[in-house]
């Protein structure tokens, strides 16, 4: 079959690869001169499939309410006349309860760790480099009340079957040598030692370039204008370069795929929310992170990448917008200064802010959608890179006839049935 991938951020490239494996004939359509230059740039850097979990939580409302007078607060909430984000809200809230936690988190960390073996594999194959590590997360609690929270975690990540261990700060310091110079007290932690590292955008264009090799067509900073549909069926996109003509369509477009879809009549329940991060030169490297750190109480990921210390977090509803507020910036310093003093040239740091896309669930949509000829592989929030491999495959399979090796009935849209409002039936 013609595919034609609308997306080269990590999620269309490893789209594009896993159909070019499978035997299609694919073509890749971005605005952007090149790949990953948008939300893959510069994220946490983590490949964290045991810390997969929904925003979505039991404690998010009250949490949310004391965050907004917090200086500096993990969840930044910009209201406006959006009625796209107060749909999603309202169903992000809906989801936080206690059940549809643990149903979210447990479907998450099914792709996540086939994610994570899917990628180990495809490293074997190719030997891919991108900065990679392979040395766990350590989640990091600075309160009683964060240490004794993470039971409902560690009960979804054992009836998953993925290693974790629960450390006093004595076993912190021995996992990340570095915390042993923090100037700030913690309790301890949640380790997943099979979690990994690596630059998202260092990965997603040495895999753009060895799928050009296997014939992938890339059209980099090329506008796409709108979908093909005849007959009820998609049948390529509107460019600049003209009408690109397919048998089938994959969007992942991230955070923009809802406006994609939307003259078709598809509801697609993705919404922005923003991300920061900053990336230092290492200084000293055995006051610098190991492998990932997790600041628990700025929701915030502190990763070793190569000399690099990358710092990246926090959620903000502020819509479609990139602007680097200098306070988001100040947070990002104060979590991995107070941690790992002086391991980077934080005042040396570059600055970035990506538009995640997330579902209110937290789940990617993966799939088939209504329309023939049309598939979906978007919404995966703040967690794309770790879920990445994953997706792509799953995608692949199933556009390709064949029967995926996860289970994947709740990854596509049908999940929510007719999004008409924050509160579908067959939501969640």
């Amino acid at each position: 079959m013609r595919v034609l991938v609308l997306g080269s951020g990590v999620i269309g490239v490893t789209t594009a690869w896993y159909l070019n494996q499978a035997g299609h004939e694919v073509v890749v359509v971005d605005r952007e001169s090149g790949p990953a230059l948008e939300t893959s740039f510069a994220n946490a850097g983590q490949v964290s499939p045991g810390y997969s979990a929904p925003w979505a939580a039991p404690s998010i409302p009250v949490k949310a309410m004391k965050w907004l007078l917090m200086r500096h607060a993990p969840l930044i909430i910009r209201p406006q006349l959006d009625m796209a984000m107060i749909r999603w809200t309202l169903a992000m809230l809906r989801n936080c309860t206690h059940a549809r936690y643990a149903l979210n988190k447990g479907r998450m960390v099914r792709l996540a760790e086939y994610s994570r073996d899917q990628l180990d594999l495809l490293r074997r194959q190719t030997g891919i480099a991108y900065d990679g590590r392979e040395q766990g997360t350590l989640q990091l609690f600075r309160t009683e009340k964060q240490l004794a929270d993470v039971h409902k975690d560690v009960d979804v990540l054992r009836a998953q079957g993925v290693p974790c261990e629960v450390l006093d700060p004595a076993g912190c310091i021995a996992a990340e040598p570095g915390l042993a110079a923090s100037d700030v007290p913690f309790v301890g932690g949640l380790r997943l030692p099979n979690d990994e590292t690596g630059d998202c955008f260092l990965f997603t264009n040495a895999l753009a370039k060895l799928a050009a090799q296997q014939g992938v067509v890339f059209h980099n900073g090329v506008q796409i204008h709108g979908l093909t549909e005849t007959n009820g069926r998609v049948v390529g996109a509107r460019t600049s370069i003209g009408a690109l003509l397919a048998d089938a369509v994959v969007v992942a477009l991230g955070s923009y795929s809802p406006q994609m879809v939307a003259p078709l009549g598809l509801k697609l329940p993705v919404y922005p929310v923003k991300g920061y991060s900053i990336t230092a030169r290492i200084t000293d490297a055995a006051r610098a992170p190991v492998s990932t750190v997790m600041d628990e109480s700025y929701k915030v990921a502190i990763t070793r990448l190569g000399d690099r210390i990358r710092v990246g977090g926090m959620a903000e509803l502020s819509g479609y917008n990139n602007s680097l507020p200098h306070l988001r910036r100040e947070t990002l310093e104060q979590s991995v200064g107070s941690l790992f003093p002086d391991g980077g040239d934080l005042k040396g740091a570059s600055y970035w802010s990506g538009l995640r896309p997330m579902t209110p669930d937290g789940t990617p949509v993966i799939g088939a959608t209504a329309l023939p000829g049309l598939y979906l592989n978007t919404g995966h929030g703040t967690l794309g890179w770790t879920m990445a491999c994953g997706s792509a495959r799953v995608l692949a399979d199933t556009l390709g006839g064949a029967k995926p090796e996860i289970e994947t009935h709740d990854l596509s849209l049908n999940r929510y049935g007719s999004w008409a409002g924050a509160f579908a039936p067959g939501f969640g």
